[in-house]
Formats: structure tokens, C-alpha cells, sequence
């Protein structure tokens, strides 16, 4: 068969993108856990990119959702389902449908239902639960519509300038076969799952693993981070996809989703901001060009069509009450998990990314909790076998019955086929090490090439870090942040090694008794906003510091207008800035609030009112001419009369 007989398309695939962006103003950032990083603004949009692969022939498909998002939770899946079992009956299920996060920290957070990740929201947050859902299934109906016949491609590379091992004393505990595997300590492997139509790239999909930490806990803005960055770059600069026009039908649609980045940072100087430059948003662009690079070259060389067939398997897994065979424990006995704690290290925060607030914690080991959970495993054999050398700070199991609902303790665990590539769905934060061992367990069960077996890392829910036994050990970030103990990797290696069998065998999965629905149980925070008031003598609008007269190509402009509130509207799938270049008798928008030039940052002033600068950094190849800034916002009075209002800068000049 010719590698280019398009006729002979063994799938079908949809792909489509839509914004996701949650409130920019006055919303606790969710990823770093500091209660003082609250949004003021928006460097780049949050985008949902959904791609369904379906088999014509068996009719069997999966529905991928790659997100713009610090995490995901139950209560997103939950309402995602939902909705799209309202909309498209049981086509997609728990099952066949994967809903990932790329871990950009600095996203709007308040949007799960388990309370501790909205104690830095003061609570749960409507707005952008809403945000996130409505973006998500309305990318998921777009790629619904879109599905049509289109040949897969995947290849492989290494990409090695983008990533460093975050925790190395605890990857050093690790076997030596382990440890050759990844001899610089990161995983290098960079995967392309490319779709095309007709012979034309339209779509694709890549895997690297790296946290999005580029930006650091003192920004602000909402970012989409290193893998932000590197899908707004392919789509928008490279393909000239316009989110605002093009979005409903895209010509291009790019996805950096996740792996096993439990351990590695794109911080490659050890401490947050720092590697490649000293400056996180030129770090942020490097290494998200890095990625795109990598994928890019993947893409323009050979790659081979894809055959296989569309499966998929799902489990719902008590992680706190498993008990583990000695197949997978590793020292020949039989063990057992245990109810959720996290140990003093995670309260510390990782070192190279962003220690937390709690300045009394140290990453590996902190001698009072250490002698207290000593003091606690002598009286309780079953917990020191699970959680030792653990020092434990937070029972989460404790806070989850007498406190409220605090963290998960049913995990959904995924099986997904895309012909040759295998993906295993883990609602959690794998080391690099970990993954390895998950990757070789599904590998050697489906008779699979390792290259084509990769983790899929928070998806579907969250339940924190999977550490190997060896790295447990070490007690740092990671290992802290095991909530289930020392045996959860091996627990997780059983519940794979079941799906890939049963996939393998072509056997159904019983998907067990999924985590409980809590949405009727939340509290949502104080949101309500005060009216809003222009700044003395000014109206909503106006402009309080125009631009210079004329500029550079490459120099920066700044605006300021009297603004209102950007949370009365989230402007989703629209702006709240345009760009505007006089060209042949009209003004033609260039950038909008999700460009990487541009940067929209809110500021309340006296009296209700509030400021809002524009920023354009105008690109050094900007072409000579006529520009101004547009600002749209919508004002609340106190009747409760919401009026959108918009303001225009004076013209201003770019020359070369």
C-alpha cells in the first residue's frame, strides 16, 4: 500500500479549539499554592483543544481534551460528562473520553469541589467553573462536527535542552537500570501524533515531559506557560490560526500536552525564573519554542502512517484500601495503601519551581514531624508499612470525614488506544521513573514498542504525586506529596496491568464505584462585586494616558483607560483588547488579549473604579503605519444595569 493513497484513511478525526480563560481579576491562582498570587490580568488565553479518533469500520472512538489548565478535577469530568451525555447521548462516556491539563500554575483556580485546592480562592468559584466547562464541551462539539477521514502519523525524537530533574537525590535511590535508562536524569523522549488530510497537516498532538513552571509564583496574569506558548506559536505564527475568526473551523490545531513530568522543571538553573535567561516570560517563550521546535522537526521529517485499532478501558480505584500483590510491590511480599496524608516536604514546595509560604518546612527531612510520625508508626504497624519513613503533617483522610470533602480517594484509572500509541490515563503527577515502569507494564501485556507507550498525567482527576518506592524513600516534594504511601506506584502498576489485559483480550472492565459527585455540596466565595465607578471626571472608557506619537518597531506601547470590572464579563472566546493597523481604508485588528505581545493587567483605584493598562510589545518586523489600541469592558451599575462599553486610543505611528 502507498504511504500516500489517501483513500485508504483508516480513521476518522475531528480537532477544534476553544477558549477556556477563568476570571483575570482578583482570582487565586491555582498551582503554587500562594495565597497572595491573585489574577490581575491576562498575558495569554487559556484554550481548551479537543481531537476525537474514531474507527468508521467499528465505529469505536475516544475523545482526547488537551487544557490550557493548573489541573484537573473530578468536578470538571464530572460536569463535562455530563453535558456532553445531554448533548450527544452515550457517544462519550467516562470511558472513551480523557480530559487533560498541561499544569500551567497560573491559571484562575476555585473550580474544583474538593476544598483544599480553593483555599487560596477563598472558595468555589462559579465563573470560571463555568469558563472551563462551557469552553471545554463547546471544543468538544466543534471536533464533533469536524470529524472527517484523515491519516495518522507518529514519530518520535529527543528533545534534551528544556527539562532538568527537580529532585536528583531521590532519582538517585532508584535502581541502577532505571537510573541508566534516563542517564541525564530527565525523559528526553518527545513524541508527534501528526493528523492529516489530503496530504496536509491539520492537526497534531505532542508529548514531552516538563512542568509549566517558566512563569513563577509572583506573576499575575494568567498564562498558558512554556506548552501555551509553544501551541499559541505553531497555530497562531506559524499556521496564522486567528482565535477570535477562526476558531469555530481552524486550518491548524496544536496540542503539548503532558506526560510523566512528576520530577522534571523547565527551570534549568535550579531555582525559579532562572534557565535559560533570568527573565520568566523570555524563559517562558524559550522553552516553549523548544518544544515547538522539537515537534516541528519531527513533524517535516518521515513519518510513518498509523494503523491499530480505537480502544479504550477505565477503572475507578479506592486508592486508600488496595492491596498489592507481591508481583508489583517489588521486595516479593504482599503490601497495602493507605488512607491520603501528605508528609512535611510537601508543605515546602519544590525548590526549583517555587517553595510555598510555609517557611517553616524543608524539603527531605524536618526533625520534629520526623519524631512525631516515628512516635505514631511504633504504635501502628499497618500505617508505617504504608506511609514510613513518611513524616506526616496533614491526615487528609481525617480532614476528608470530619472536615469536609479536602481530597480524592477513588481514582479513575485509563487505558487509551489510538492505533500504535497507547495512553494510560493517571489523575496525578508521575516521575519520569515511575512512568517508566508504568509505560514497561502496559508495553510488555499489549506486545507494544515502549516509545509508543506513554502517561497521560493529569487526567481526569487529581490526587497529587506517584513517586517510585525507591524515590518515596527520599521524602522530598514528591515523595511528600505521595498521598497513599510508599506502595501507590506498585497499586497503580496492578490496576494497568489488568486494563491492558483486558484490552489486550478484548475483555470488558467493570468501571467500579466512580469518586462521589459533590457539586450540590459547594459553598461558593464572595464574589459579589461593588458597583463601578469611573475615576473622577473620566467616563468608562476614556483614555487617562494616551500613547507616545509614533514609535519603533519593537518598542513597547502603553495605554490606560478608565475601565470597569473585566469579571462582569469573561469576554470567553472574544477579548477585551484589540490592536488595530489602518491598512487599505480600514482598521484591521493584529493582536488581540491572546497574543503573546500583548498584555491586559486590571488595578482597582479610589472609589470602585478601575485602571487598565494595555501594553504592546510591537514586534520588530511590524510593518510602518497607522495603529491604535481598542478597549472593550462592560460596566455594572448599582441597579444592577451592566452597560459594555468600549475606548480608542489616539493613533499613533510605528516606523522601521
Amino acid at each position: 500500500m502507498s504511504d500516500t493513497n489517501y483513500s485508504t484513511d483508516r480513521h476518522r478525526v475531528g480537532r477544534a479549539i476553544a477558549d477556556i480563560t477563568g476570571e483575570p481579576a482578583e482570582a487565586g491562582m491555582l498551582g503554587y499554592g500562594m495565597a497572595d498570587q491573585k489574577s490581575t490580568g491576562i498575558h495569554t488565553r487559556l484554550r481548551s483543544r479537543a481531537f476525537v479518533f474514531a474507527d468508521p469500520i467499528t465505529d469505536h472512538r475516544v475523545l482526547l481534551i488537551i487544557n490550557d489548565l493548573p489541573l484537573i478535577f473530578s468536578s470538571i469530568t464530572q460536569e463535562v460528562l455530563r453535558r456532553l451525555g445531554g448533548r450527544f447521548g452515550d457517544t462519550y462516556g467516562e470511558s472513551n473520553v480523557m480530559i487533560t491539563a498541561t499544569h500551567t500554575h497560573c491559571g484562575p483556580g476555585g473550580y474544583s469541589h474538593h476544598q483544599l485546592y480553593n483555599k487560596t480562592t477563598d472558595g468555589f468559584r462559579p465563573a470560571t467553573f463555568r469558563a472551563i466547562v462551557e469552553g471545554i464541551v463547546e471544543a468538544v462539539e466543534r471536533a464533533h462536527e469536524d470529524l472527517a477521514p484523515a491519516t495518522l502519523r507518529l514519530a518520535h525524537g529527543e528533545l534534551r535542552d528544556a527539562s532538568v530533574n527537580r529532585s536528583r537525590a531521590a532519582f538517585d535511590r532508584n535502581p541502577q537500570a532505571d537510573k541508566d535508562f534516563f542517564p541525564d536524569a530527565i525523559d528526553p523522549q518527545n513524541t508527534l501524533l501528526r493528523i492529516d488530510r489530503d496530504g496536509e497537516p491539520v492537526g497534531a498532538i505532542d508529548w514531552f515531559a516538563a512542568h509549566c513552571t517558566s512563569m513563577t509564583n509572583r506573576n499575575t496574569l494568567i498564562s498558558g506557560d512554556n506548552k501555551g506558548y509553544a501551541a499559541y506559536y505553531w497555530e497562531r505564527i506559524v499556521e496564522g490560526v486567528d482565535y477570535l475568526v477562526d476558531s469555530e473551523d481552524p486550518d491548524f490545531v496544536a496540542a503539548f500536552a503532558q506526560t510523566n513530568a512528576g520530577d522534571v522543571s523547565p527551570n534549568l538553573d535550579g531555582a525559579p525564573g532562572h534557565g535559560p535567561t533570568n527573565d520568566e516570560v523570555e524563559n517562558t517563550r524559550q522553552i516553549g519554542t523548544r518544544q515547538y521546535e522539537a515537534a516541528a522537526k519531527l513533524s517535516d521529517g518521515y513519518m510513518p502512517r498509523m494503523a491499530g485499532d480505537i480502544d479504550c478501558r477505565l477503572i475507578h480505584v479506592d486508592l486508600s484500601a488496595m492491596t498489592v500483590s507481591a508481583e508489583f510491590t517489588g521486595d516479593g511480599s504482599e503490601h497495602r495503601t493507605a488512607k491520603p496524608a501528605a508528609g512535611a516536604s510537601a508543605f515546602a514546595g519544590a525548590s526549583f519551581d517555587g517553595p510555598t509560604n510555609w517557611k517553616t518546612f524543608r524539603e527531605g527531612r524536618n526533625p520534629m514531624w520526623d519524631w512525631m510520625s516515628r512516635l505514631a508508626y511504633r504504635f501502628n504497624s499497618k500505617l508505617r508499612d504504608a506511609q514510613s519513613p513518611k513524616a506526616i503533617v496533614a491526615p487528609s483522610s481525617l480532614l476528608n470525614r470530619f472536615g469536609g470533602p479536602y481530597v480524592q480517594e477513588i481514582a479513575p484509572v485509563q487505558l487509551i488506544r489510538i492505533g500504535e500509541l497507547f495512553l494510560i490515563g493517571i489523575p496525578g503527577e508521575v516521575t519520569i521513573t515511575a512512568g517508566l515502569r508504568l509505560r514497561r507494564a502496559v508495553a510488555e501485556i499489549m506486545g507494544a514498542e515502549l516509545p509508543n507507550v506513554l502517561v497521560a498525567g493529569y487526567a481526569n482527576a487529581y490526587i497529587h504525586y506517584i513517586t517510585t518506592p525507591e524515590e518515596y524513600d527520599e521524602q522530598r516534594y514528591e515523595g511528600a506529596s505521595t498521598l497513599f504511601g510508599r506502595w501507590e506506584l506498585p497499586a497503580l502498576q496492578q490496576v494497568v496491568s489488568g486494563l491492558a489485559t483486558a484490552m489486550r483480550d478484548g475483555q470488558p472492565v467493570s468501571p467500579g464505584i466512580a469518586a462521589p459527585d459533590l457539586a450540590d455540596q459547594q459553598k461558593p466565595a464572595k464574589t459579589t462585586l461593588p458597583p463601578d465607578f469611573p475615576p473622577a471626571g473620566k467616563h468608562f472608557g476614556d483614555v487617562v494616558t494616551e500613547p507616545e506619537n509614533s514609535y519603533r518597531a519593537g518598542q513597547k506601547v502603553v495605554v490606560e483607560f478608565a475601565g470597569a470590572h473585566p469579571n462582569r464579563d469573561l469576554h470567553r472566546g472574544g477579548t477585551y483588547l484589540m490592536v488595530q493597523h489602518y491598512d487599505a481604508g480600514r482598521w484591521r485588528m493584529i493582536a488581540d488579549d491572546g497574543d503573546w505581545a500583548t498584555t491586559f493587567r486590571w488595578a482597582r483605584g479610589a472609589a470602585s473604579s478601575s485602571l487598565v493598562t494595555i501594553t504592546w510589545n510591537s514586534p520588530a518586523d511590524t510593518p510602518e503605519g497607522r495603529y491604535r489600541i481598542r478597549y472593550y469592558g462592560d460596566s455594572e451599575s448599582h441597579s444592577g444595569q451592566r452597560v459594555p462599553f468600549s475606548g480608542t486610543s489616539a493613533e499613533f505611528q510605528i516606523h522601521s
